[in-house]
Parts: structure tokens; C-alpha cells; sequence
């Protein structure tokens, strides 16, 4: 399946509305991680840059919130989640940054030398300085931002990918993914179905 391509175009970022998707922006659909299919419930993200900062915001909706989990760097990926893994040009590494619907965090430099998670290995001590991160709920829509300094992780990333995880004792856990890595159990640590970042 062939790796898809996003556009993330320049503008600026409004810490009035940080949710706000600039006109500049074409939102992109996650589909299921396993199979890409379309997902239970839909949600879409979209990314843009001032030049210092890569700017992603997620648009979901989720009428079973799962989220207990108040301290940074707790397994956020047991309870919903949605999840951003940025990878600089070369090299073996790339950054893991989650965020809660309870606006909690997780941060980690991942080292994966074969791009997969059995000989992955996470440095949990990294921590994304400056990141700025926030949520809004409103009934069954909950948007998400994470602003990421570009200093934090060495520069732009050349390719990324991008996450859900929603829990559900009702419905069953699903998992989507704007690349789906197509494993199964759901993967995302699938380095090859990483997809190419264009900065305007």
C-alpha cells in the first residue's frame, strides 16, 4: 500500500482559538489501522507550520470517553488517545507524542534500527520542550491540539504519522491511523507505513 503525502502549509497560529484549522489546510481522514476501512467513529486531523512550530489538530468524535489517567508519561495508549509519530530525515529515530481527552501528555524518542516494535526501544526521559498542548470538549466532539517546536525534535520531520485509539467496553477498542499500518493486532510502530511530509 503505497505511503500517502500531506501538504502542511504555512500559517499562524492563534493562542485565542488553538483549535482553529487556517483556511490553508485540507483535513485528512484516519481510517482503521488493521484493514483501512472506515472506522466506527469518525476522526479527521489537520497540520500546519509558522516556521518554529508544526502545529496538528485532531477533530474526533467519541461518545465513550475512556481517560483516567492525570500524570505525564503514564500509558496513555490503554485509554483513548490520539497520537502523532514524527521522524526527522535519516537516521533510526523518531518522536512518540500523545494526547488524552483529559489533556494528558506522553513523550518519548523512539530508537526502532529495523522500523518495527520488537527491537524498538523508548527513551522515556526525552521530553518535547515548549510543546503546548490542549483539548476541548463539547458533547461527543472533542478536538485536540499539540503544537511541537521544531528545535524539540532537530528540525522538521520528513515523515509522520498519525493516530487514535478509542476504548470501548460497548463497541470493542478500534484503531485508526491517516496510514494504516494494516497489522494485526493493531501495530503502529510500523516505521514503513510512515508517510512523506511537503512543507510549503
Amino acid at each position: 500500500m503505497p505511503v500517502p503525502t500531506l501538504v502542511v502549509p504555512r500559517a499562524e497560529f492563534s493562542i485565542e482559538d488553538p483549535w482553529a484549522v487556517p483556511p490553508e489546510c485540507r483535513p485528512a481522514d484516519l481510517r482503521r489501522s488493521t484493514d483501512g476501512g472506515a472506522p466506527r467513529l469518525p476522526t479527521s486531523f489537520a497540520a500546519y507550520s509558522d516556521g518554529e512550530f508544526l502545529t496538528i489538530i485532531f477533530q474526533a468524535v467519541d461518545d465513550d470517553v475512556v481517560a483516567a489517567m492525570l500524570e505525564h508519561d503514564e500509558p496513555l495508549w490503554q485509554e483513548d488517545v490520539v497520537e502523532v509519530f514524527l521522524a526527522p530525515a535519516g537516521g533510526t529515530a523518531y518522536f512518540e507524542l500523545e494526547l488524552s481527552p483529559l489533556a494528558t501528555t506522553f513523550d518519548a524518542r523512539i530508537e526502532s534500527p529495523d522500523g518495527v516494535r520488537e527491537t524498538m526501544h523508548a527513551d522515556l526521559s526525552w521530553t518535547c520542550e515548549g510543546l503546548f498542548a490542549a483539548v476541548r470538549r463539547e458533547g461527543p466532539r472533542i478536538d485536540y491540539v499539540l503544537r511541537v517546536p521544531f528545535a524539540a525534535i532537530g528540525g522538521r520531520p520528513a515523515r509522520a504519522n498519525f493516530f487514535r485509539v478509542d476504548r470501548g467496553a460497548a463497541h470493542g477498542d478500534e484503531y485508526s491511523a491517516w496510514s494504516p499500518t494494516m497489522k494485526e493486532p493493531a501495530d503502529f510502530h510500523v516505521v514503513a507505513a510512515f508517510g512523506e511530509l511537503v512543507f510549503d
